[in-house]
C-alpha cells in the first residue's frame, strides 16, 4: 500500500467468472411495404372557444413528439396603452396582449393569429387558426405546452419492434405486405418481430429495390430497438432471386437464418432447382398456403415464410432453440396452394424428394404440418436447420457475454475466469438438453509469449449439438422360434 492507514480498508476484487445469458432467439426480422401506414401526429393547443369567439388553435408545423416541447404563454401587461407583441425564445412562444389607456385588454384572436403569422420565428413553431369569427378579446393565459404529439409508428427504413401485438401492429394500416405478414406470424405466436418499412415504388422493379434498401435496418435493430433479429423473412418478395441473395448476405452478419418462398406458380421441380443457388443460411419453402381472408370472405393465397417464421419463433419458445420445427403443426392455414403428396414410409412421394433435395415443405396428417428440416447448404455439417442456429446462438451468447474480458490483464486468473464462466454456460446447455456436450480451453500452443505480447489471446471451445431423427428405421425379423412357445 502507497497510503498510510491506521484502521482497516476494503478493497474490492473485480475477479472471478460472469454468467453467459443465452441470446433471445425468437426474434423475426420483417421487410415489406405498407402505403397506408399512419403518418406522425402534430402536437396542438386550445385556448379560448368559439363561442366567444376568442379562441385559438396551435398545431406544432413539426409532427412528432418534438412538437409537444412547445409553449404558449399569453400576458396582460397590466399597462396602458401597450401594443401586441409576439416573442421566441427556442420553443416558447410569449404573447404580449395590447391595451387601451384604460389598461383594457384590446387584442382578438384574429389579431393574435396575425401577429404569430407575421413572427418568422413563431411561424416555424406553430402554426394558429382561430375558432369562431375571431372578434373575441383574448384573456391572459399561463405558460402551456402543445401536447398529442406523436412520432410516426413505421417510419420508412427504420427498425420498430412489435413484441407480439396486433394492436401494436395497426399502425401498419391495411395495404402492402406488412399487415398479411404480421397476421400470418402471430396466427402461430405472439412472436417479437422487428419490423422495416420499405417504400412502393412506380413499379415492381424498384419497389424490389427498396425492399433491399430497408434490410439495413436489420442490421440497424440492435442499436435502435435493442434486438438482433434471428429469422428473416420478406414474404412476397423472397421469391426473386436478387431479394433473397441479399437476406442471405444480411444472415450472415446477423447470425441468422432466412426463408425464402418460391414462385406462387412454380412447380415443386422449380424449387428443387431453386435450392442450388443459396447456402446454408437459407431455407427453401414450397408451395404457398391457402387462408381464409375475413376482409375479402374467401381463401386466398399466401407465402408461407410468415407462418414458417412464426412456427420457427413459437418452437423456439415452447421447446428450444435446438429443437426441429420440422413435424409441427402449422396454425391459420385451410391447404396449400399446390397438392404435395407423402407417406410415412414412402421415398417417391412429392415431400420427400422435395427434402432430398433440401426443400422444406406442408403436409398433412394430424393438421398441416411443416416437414423439412434442411437448409440449402451442401456442406453436410449444417445440413439441418437446427444445427446451424444452435451455432449462431451459442455463439453470439459467448461474444456477447465477454466485454468484460476486453483490455484486462492476461493473467492466470483471468484466463481461469474466462475458460471456466464459458465452461459454466456449455453445462447448462447440456443440462438443458441444447448440447450433448461441449468443453472451453486456453490451447498454449496459440498464445504463445508472442502472441500475448501483441494483447492477443485466445479461447477455443467446442460443443456437440443433438441432431433429428429425420430417418427412423425398424429393422423387421420373422422368427418361427416363438412357434415352440405354442407347444411348450
Amino acid at each position: 500500500m502507497t497510503q498510510f492507514l491506521h484502521g482497516v480498508e476494503v478493497i474490492e476484487i473485480d475477479g472471478g467468472t460472469r454468467p453467459i445469458q443465452t441470446v433471445k432467439s425468437a426474434v423475426i426480422g420483417l421487410v415489406g411495404t405498407a402505403p397506408g401506414a399512419a403518418a406522425a401526429v402534430a402536437a396542438t393547443l386550445t385556448l379560448g372557444s368559439a363561442i366567444l369567439n376568442d379562441g385559438l388553435v396551435f398545431t406544432a408545423k413539426k409532427a412528432g413528439t418534438e412538437g409537444n416541447a412547445i409553449s404558449i404563454e399569453v400576458v396582460d401587461p397590466a399597462e396602458a396603452s401597450t401594443e401586441l407583441t409576439v416573442g421566441v425564445d427556442g420553443n416558447k412562444v410569449k404573447v404580449i396582449l395590447a391595451t387601451d389607456e384604460n389598461k383594457v385588454i384590446t387584442s382578438t384572436a384574429d389579431g393574435i393569429k396575425t401577429a404569430i403569422e407575421a413572427n418568422p420565428e413563431a411561424v416555424a413553431l406553430v402554426g394558429v387558426a382561430v375558432l369562431g369569427d375571431g372578434s373575441g378579446d383574448v384573456a391572459p393565459a399561463p405558460r402551456t405546452y402543445l401536447t398529442g404529439g406523436e412520432n410516426e409508428p413505421f417510419p420508412l427504413y427504420k427498425p420498430v419492434a412489435v413484441a407480439g401485438s396486433r394492436k401494436k401492429a395497426e399502425g401498419l394500416g391495411t395495404a402492402g405486405t406488412l399487415p398479411a405478414a404480421i397476421d400470418d406470424i402471430f396466427d402461430q405466436t405472439g412472436a417479437l418481430v422487428i419490423v422495416v418499412r420499405a417504400a412502393e415504388g412506380e413499379d415492381d422493379a424498384k419497389t424490389q429495390a427498396n425492399v433491399i434498401k430497408a434490410m439495413q435496418g436489420w442490421l440497424e435493430s440492435q442499436t435502435e430497438t435493442g434486438y438482433t433479429p434471428r429469422i428473416l423473412i420478406a414474404p412476397e418478395f423472397s421469391e426473386v432471386d436478387a431479394v433473397t441473395s441479399e437476406m442471405e448476405a444480411k444472415a450472415a452478419r446477423l447470425r441468422a437464418i432466412t426463408y425464402s418462398d418460391c414462385e406462387l406458380t412454380a412447380s415443386y421441380t422449380d424449387a428443387i432447382k431453386r435450392a442450388r443457388q443459396f447456402g446454408g443460411r437459407v431455407e427453401m419453402m414450397w408451395p404457398w398456403v391457402r387462408v381464409f381472408d375475413t376482409d375479402q370472405a374467401k381463401e386466398i393465397d399466401r407465402p408461407s415464410s410468415a407462418r414458417q417464421a412464426g412456427l420457427r419463433a413459437r418452437i423456439d419458445a415452447e421447446k428450444g432453440f435446438w429443437w426441429s420445427k420440422s413435424n409441427q403443426q402449422i396454425y391459420g392455414i385451410v391447404g396449400t396452394s399446390q397438392p404435395v403428396d407423402w407417406a410415412l414410409g414412402d421415398p417417391n412421394t412429392t415431400a420427400n424428394m422435395l427434402n432430398e433435395n433440401r426443400v422444406s415443405t406442408i403436409i398433412r396428417e394430424g393438421g398441416f404440418r411443416h416437414w423439412g428440416n434442411r437448409t440449402c447448404s451442401v456442406d453436410p455439417k449444417w445440413t439441418f436447420e437446427q444445427t446451424r442456429r444452435t451455432a449462431d446462438i451459442i455463439n453470439d451468447s459467448v461474444q456477447r457475454a465477454h466485454l468484460w474480458a476486453v483490455d484486462r490483464n492476461i493473467t492466470k486468473t483471468y484466463v481461469d475466469d474466462v475458460v471456466e464462466g464459458v465452461n459454466d454456460y456449455l453445462r447448462e446447455l447440456k443440462a438443458l438438453g441444447a448440447i450433448l456436450g461441449g468443453e472451453c480451453w486456453a490451447d498454449p500452443e496459440l498464445n504463445t509469449p508472442a502472441t500475448v505480447q501483441k494483447g492477443l489471446v485466445y479461447f477455443d471451445f467446442d460443443f456437440c449439438p443433438p441432431y433429428p431423427a429425420e430417418h427412423v428405421v425398424f429393422r423387421s425379423h420373422l422368427n418361427n422360434d416363438y412357434i415352440k412357445k405354442v407347444f411348450s
